[in-house]
């Protein structure tokens, strides 16, 4: 990918602190501009540190990193006021109010024009859904108002890369819906959006493309759609006859083989050498009916993000 065409790009970044921890090991990743990016692991996989390094916050050990096409952390003073960002959660003035505090945040801008300050302010508390609580002190507000507050600070200008560390951190299942359009408008509006999350379902439903860390190596990346596929999905057979299914399955292939209510889920046999024919999911369902399996419902489950990730790690996840 051009650097032109990648808001983020890296090469070999790794980051090893004193003491020899190794929290980003030889990163290369790809942002492409107009997408959202999910950028996923759990928690203590990396994410955090290299959002860091890309920011300009830490110095990277070795390896390189270019955020709008400028070296980071070399080119910072010109690529941060085009970048919006919420990490580790929103400093905030707990004295202060909501409004004051997005106040103290646009003056310190030094390309914010002072007369339409207030205008910028007000946006930004109503594109995030503080309006009503603008005038109560911040240190009043709950972990996922604060949450709002951090991304109202991040959006007081318009942002070719928005900069999103686990944004919905904190926020009631209403406060996740309403920030995820969000982050869909402000895609739709033209900006790269960056986020990162442990949570897969938040991943599915906003992103484009992802990238999946883990013990701060890069297992994967692309977009959303191509690594669900990456996954083969489960096969599924709803059946009175639980018993004789699961035998008839077994026999043909079928392994992991679980069994909920009158459904039968399992995973489809994996053909014998590069050369063998998969089994044909015709011949399966045959094979029940042959055994008088009474089968009500057959086919397969679209594979998820949680798959492909389970089948890149063999780990579990949490989704949240």
């Amino acid at each position: 990918m051009s650097e032109l065409s990648a808001v983020i790009e890296t090469r070999g970044l790794t980051k090893r602190y004193r003491g020899g921890q190794l929290a980003v090991d030889r990163l290369d990743l790809a942002v492409p501009r107009g997408s959202v990016f999910g950028f996923l692991g759990p928690n203590g996989s990396g994410k955090t540190t290299t959002i860091r390094m890309l920011m300009g916050l830490i110095e990277p050990t070795s390896g390189s990193a270019r955020v709008l096409g400028e070296p980071m952390p070399r080119a910072a003073r010109r690529v941060l006021p085009r970048v919006g960002a919420l990490i580790e959660g929103p400093a905030l003035y707990g004295f202060l109010s909501g409004r004051d505090n997005l106040v103290r945040f646009d003056a310190a801008d030094p390309d914010a024009d002072p007369r339409t300050r207030s205008a910028r302010v007000a946006a930004a508390l109503e594109r995030v859904g503080l309006t009503a609580a603008a005038g109560k002190r911040a240190r009043a507000y709950s972990l996922g108002m604060k949450q709002r507050l951090g991304l109202a600070a991040a959006l007081l200008q318009p942002r070719e890369l928005l900069v999103l560390d686990e944004p919905t951190n904190g926020l009631d299942p209403q406060g996740m819906r309403e920030i995820r359009s969000l982050v869909r408008e402000l895609a739709a509006d033209g900006t790269t959006v960056f986020l990162s999350s442990h949570l897969l379902d938040e991943i599915e439903q906003v992103c484009s493309h992802a990238a999946v860390m883990a013990q701060g190596r890069l297992l994967v990346q692309g977009t959303v759609a191509a690594l669900a596929s990456s996954a083969r999905g489960r096969l599924a057979v709803t059946t009175p006859d639980t018993t004789d299914a699961v035998r008839v399955l077994k026999e043909h292939g079928v392994t992991d083989l679980v069994v909920a209510d009158d459904r039968v889920t399992g995973d489809p046999p994996v053909p014998d050498g590069p050369d063998a024919e998969p089994l044909d999911l015709a011949d399966l369902n045959a094979a029940l009916v042959a055994a008088q399996v009474r089968v009500r419902a057959f086919g397969t489950e679209r594979a998820s993000l949680e798959d492909a990730f389970v089948a890149l790690t063999g780990e579990g996840f949490d989704v949240g």
